[in-house]
């Protein structure tokens, strides 16, 4: 059987969650492996929401193992209250449930207030983060500076890494008029959270390695979206993680090869948080209409997002850059009712045609796009479970779609719920 990989093929918030959670009835381990608690996912089962930032979807199945990657940035003091939300819905999370790769890197106080006060510097480096933390959490990864899960497990290793970081922290926190973080405190704030975490550290590489050589189905779980790729999204209004599929393995500590199918999560229209380049964004009703019916409002910091056309150009090129086998279409329902629907097909910049998104950010945010008129449907979508149950015309736009991004629709999703979900290429499967 297949190991699968999922990510968002937009600019995230598709509805990775409810796919994820819907697959890991499938899978034996499901593993995180980038981003950190600016990643919201939202599940319903049986008429209960779960809000998970951190946590794997697969945590609130029973039976499954959920893995902490070593691609992830780690807020210990998040991750902790986030175990303990859980705990009061009735989900018990345990280290027979959870592993946490020891080799991740942590988001500390510092870091949050770090990227808060960088957007609030200035209106011109505003990016639009959400202020946890997490880019100024893996510079200090790349910086080779980072406190990692391990150190806190040495007292020692951790007093030099806490030297090593505050030497470069508060200089920058001296030029940005903040007060210095003391040694001290830091540690003791680590020294306080370390024992409700390190029963969780693992060799994650090596239990997933065992695991995959003894024939057990693993879930790769993706955050954010590849619009927000450090590398091919829409640089710099990005996150600081790689977010296509090509980082399941060294977030995870496996070869490539690892990685079976790909699948990408695809929302019917498109949003956006934060700051940034839309080209399909829509600022009339019928945006209005999208953000209300989809109640697009972030799941972890509850800002609204931003709502336009479906863009088949962003949509067939993250699907390329991730080598994508299969799309989950997801809230097909919230179209309904409407009397035509418009697809990006292409832009126009400088007076010629692109059939992509050019990496230059003028030029992004000059693009204009090239819409397809298509006939809307008045039948319901919601709940549907099989092709038989959609409005003909729902139909008609999903092979659209197919065509245009020239990738397969493998799952269609059509409520918040688990179950209501149409199954056409199972991607576990050889």
């Amino acid at each position: 059987m297949a190991n699968v990989a999922v990510i968002g093929a937009q600019w995230g918030d598709e509805g990775k969650g409810k796919i994820v959670d819907w697959l890991s009835e499938r899978a034996d381990i499901i593993a995180r492996f980038q981003g950190g608690h600016n990643a919201g996912h939202t599940l319903v089962i049986d008429g209960v929401t779960y809000k998970l930032s951190l946590l794997p979807s697969g945590i609130v199945r029973g039976g499954k193992l959920s893995v902490i990657g070593n691609g992830v940035v780690l807020d210990p003091w998040a991750l902790v209250a986030e175990i303990g939300r859980l705990k009061e819905q009735g989900v018990e999370v345990t280290p027979d449930n959870l592993l946490v790769a020891e080799n991740a890197a942590l988001i500390l106080p510092l870091h949050g207030e770090l990227d808060r006060a960088r957007e609030a510097s200035s209106e011109a480096a505003r990016i639009g983060t959400t202020g946890r933390g997490i880019g100024p959490a893996y510079e200090d990864k790349a910086g080779r500076r980072a406190i990692r899960v391990a150190d806190l497990a040495d007292a020692a290793t951790l007093d030099a890494r806490i030297e090593r970081l505050l030497t470069h922290h508060n200089a920058l926190r001296r030029g940005l008029g903040l007060e210095e973080v003391e040694p001290g405190a830091l540690k003791a704030a680590l020294t306080t959270i370390a024992p409700r975490i390190l029963p969780f550290a693992a060799p994650v590489w090596k239990v997933l390695n065992e695991a995959r050589r003894a024939g057990r189905r693993i879930l790769f779980e993706g955050a954010q979206g590849s619009l927000l790729d450090v590398d091919f999204g829409t640089y710099p209004y990005v996150t600081s993680s790689t977010t296509l599929a090509g980082a399941a393995a060294a977030g995870t500590g496996l070869g490539p090869s690892a990685v079976g199918f790909v699948l990408g999560i695809v929302k019917a229209y498109t949003t956006r948080v934060g700051e940034g380049p839309f080209p399909a964004e829509l600022h009339d009703d019928v945006g209005e209409w999208l953000r209300d019916k989809g109640h697009e409002r972030g799941t972890v910091t509850g800002r609204i997002r931003r709502c336009g056309w479906f863009d088949a150009v962003l949509v067939r090129q993250t699907c390329a850059l991730s080598g994508v086998n299969g799309i989950a279409l997801t809230k097909m329902d919230v179209l309904d009712g409407l009397p035509e629907l418009k697809i990006c097909t292409g832009y126009e910049l400088d007076g010629k045609r692109l059939d992509y998104l050019p990496s230059a950010a003028d030029e992004q945010a000059r693009v204009t796009p090239v819409y397809e008129v298509i006939e809307g449907w008045q039948g319901s979508t919601a709940g549907a479970r099989s092709w038989a149950d959609l409005p003909a015309q729902a139909v008609k736009y999903v092979r659209r779609i197919e065509e245009l991004i020239q990738c397969p629709v493998a799952l269609l999703s059509t409520s918040p719920e688990r179950d209501d979900t149409i199954l056409v290429t199972d991607p576990f499967a050889d």
